[in-house]
């Protein structure tokens, strides 16, 4: 019986579960976003999310410290990128200091085409943003109403609108 355990399984042996959710926790860091199954993406919150946590409290003290370091030695066994590392304790913790959890949002994107499988997007709360957009229009173009545009669940509506492919 299965009773009270906590994760799960994901059809995988320990060693090769672990070595999924540090090559997915290194690709989340890199781009903030990533598309992956549904019970993937529910997994891969708390394990990045404890990461986040880890740089946070590393950082407090600053960076010369003893806990700066220990901190850095725990994200960098679970993350062999040491590029992402860096990033993650000089841009993404900093970025999360005032905020005390969540630091990441799924979002359902539909179903696989090949197997049918349910689809989940991971990204950093804050990276809403699409690198490849316009920022601005020009000063002559329509714009949207301000109602629609503003806040988080215009973000949103905008970003479920991207996933399904009707683009902005």
């Amino acid at each position: 019986m299965r009773h009270r355990v906590a994760h799960r399984k994901l059809g995988r042996v320990s060693e090769h579960r672990l070595a999924l959710l540090r090559n997915q926790a290194t690709a989340l860091i890199r781009h903030e976003r990533i598309t992956t199954t549904l019970a993937k993406a529910r997994e891969l919150r708390p394990f990045v999310e404890r990461l986040i946590t880890i740089a946070k409290r590393g950082i407090a003290d600053g960076a010369e410290t003893s806990r700066a370091l220990h901190a850095r030695r725990i994200v960098a066994r679970d993350m062999a990128d040491r590029k992402m590392v860096g990033k993650l304790f000089a841009s993404i913790a900093p970025r999360f200091a005032e905020r005390p959890g969540g630091y990441t949002r799924l979002l359902r994107s539909g179903r696989r085409q090949g197997d049918d499988a349910p689809l989940a997007q991971v990204e950093l709360v804050g990276s809403e943003y699409s690198p490849d957009e316009k920022s601005e229009p020009a000063e002559g173009a329509d714009r949207k109403p301000a109602d629609e545009a503003a806040g988080v669940g215009g973000r949103l509506r905008r970003v479920a609108g991207r996933i399904r492919g009707g683009g902005d």
